[in-house]
Order: structure tokens, then C-alpha cells, then sequence
């Protein structure tokens, strides 16, 4: 590899962990820097997903104050997201190359589609008053029924999976958002931890990359969820939105138009 590439893996790893810690995205730009250094799709997709699961635990560490306050949820959700993610994970592995690289500007519009619509799910799950009790019933097991979903998107492809399972806490009646985050984050890093652990055994991972892109990530996940309260979250998610959009109408081209 060389130097430009190296450096470029690095920081766009640290930018996808730090994102991925404050509002989820982040393989909207560490998965098409992979692509653009010459990576098969497939390859890319998986060696994404590894360096980006290695690196949560800098973000988990930055929010371990609110671990004891999540963990009632846990049982709920780890066993369908480990499930869900596992599914998709061998559904990617039984996809070729050629078919992937037709669905990722599809995959990436669509998670870029609900990185934009980001604010108004919020909104709309804070028109919901009902406590988590009285919601129970309905609200707890659909979302865990969505959630399933959302492993499955998350172990084939994974960006905005972030965004899915905020939306969905919200619906429940959680409200406290460093707790929804720390709670998404876990779910997250189980979904695609198991995703890797199916990639690997696949054989689908640069290792050479994964190990560059894993020193970025775990820096940029921990700087993320410490700096979050700092950061312009809506500057960030204007930049994402932009590259999302541009990078989908760029491989559209390529692959339907050209």
C-alpha cells in the first residue's frame, strides 16, 4: 500500500468510528474509501465491518456511565440482533461481487435517505407520550420484531442501522438520548461483531486494511463519544447526507448509466 492510501484508510476510519459514535453513518465513508483504493465490494463491505466493530470499544468507554442503565433492555434485543446479523452475513457471503457492486448505490442511497430523514424520526417518535409501560405490549415487541430487520440490513450491509435503532427506542418512549445512543452502540457492535466473525471465517477480510483502518477507528469512536456534546451533530450529518448522495449518484453512473 502506499503512503496516500495508508494515511487515507487511517483517517477515513477515525472519521467513520467518530461519526458512527455520535450519530451512526460512519460506513458511509469508510466503505467507498475502500472502494476507491481498488477493494472488490464484498471485501470492502467486510473489511468495514471489522474495523469498525474493533473500534467500539473507544466509544463504549466513553459511554460507560450510562451502561448500568441500558442493561435491563439487553436481554431483549442481543438474541434477535445476533440472529438477524448472523442471516445477513451469509446472505452477503452468497452474494457475488458483480451482484453487490449492482446493489450498493441502491444500499447507499437508502442508508443515506435515512441518514437525512434522521431529525424527523426523532420528532416523530417524541409525538409518542406513552411511558415505557403502558407500551409495552405493542411497542417493546414490534420494536424488537423491527430490530430483527435491522440486524439482518445490518449483517449484509450495515450503514444506518445507527439511525434505525434510534428511531426505534424512541417509538418504545426512551427519551434519555446518551442512554439510546449507549444502547445502540452495543446492539450495534454485536450486530456487526457477529457479521465479521462470518466474514472471517469466509475469508472476505484484508487483513492489511482492517488492521490500519481498526488503529483510526478505535481513536475516532473514543474522541467521538467523548467530544459528542461539542460537536455540531448538524453540521456533521449535512456532510454525510452530501457524501452519501454523491457517492450513490457517482456509482449509479458507473454501473447503470455509463
Amino acid at each position: 500500500m502506499s503512503l496516500t492510501e495508508i494515511v487515507g484508510l487511517v483517517l477515513a476510519a477515525a472519521a467513520g468510528g467518530a461519526i458512527n459514535a455520535i450519530a451512526g453513518g460512519g460506513t458511509l465513508v469508510t466503505f467507498p474509501t475502500l472502494l476507491l483504493f481498488g477493494t472488490p465490494p464484498i471485501v470492502a463491505n467486510a473489511t468495514s465491518t471489522l474495523a469498525l466493530v474493533i473500534g467500539t470499544s473507544g466509544s463504549l468507554y466513553g459511554y460507560r456511565q450510562h451502561l448500568n442503565a441500558v442493561k435491563p433492555w439487553l436481554w431483549r434485543f442481543v438474541p434477535i440482533s445476533l440472529l438477524g446479523s448472523a442471516l445477513g452475513g451469509i446472505l452477503l457471503i452468497y452474494t457475488s461481487n458483480r451482484v453487490f457492486s449492482k446493489l450498493v448505490p441502491f444500499l447507499i442511497l437508502f442508508a443515506t435517505v435515512l441518514f437525512l430523514a434522521q431529525s424527523l424520526f426523532r420528532r416523530f417518535a417524541g409525538l409518542d407520550n406513552r411511558s415505557v409501560q403502558e407500551g409495552k405490549h405493542r411497542a417493546v415487541w414490534g420494536a424488537i420484531l423491527f430490530q430483527f430487520g435491522v440486524a439482518i440490513y445490518g449483517g449484509y450491509f450495515g450503514a444506518g442501522i445507527g439511525i434505525l435503532m434510534l428511531a426505534s427506542l424512541g417509538f418504545m418512549g426512551l427519551s434519555h438520548i446518551h442512554e439510546m445512543t449507549t444502547l445502540k452502540t452495543i446492539l450495534a457492535s454485536l450486530i456487526n461483531l457477529v457479521a465479521a466473525l462470518v466474514f472471517i471465517f469466509a475469508g472476505l477480510i484484508h487483513w492489511p486494511k482492517a488492521g490500519l483502518m481498526t488503529v483510526g477507528a478505535i481513536g475516532g469512536y473514543f474522541l467521538g463519544a467523548h467530544y459528542s456534546q461539542r460537536i455540531p451533530q448538524r453540521r456533521v450529518r449535512q456532510i454525510i447526507t452530501a457524501i452519501g448522495l454523491i457517492l450513490s449518484a457517482v456509482m449509479f453512473y458507473r454501473d447503470f448509466l455509463r
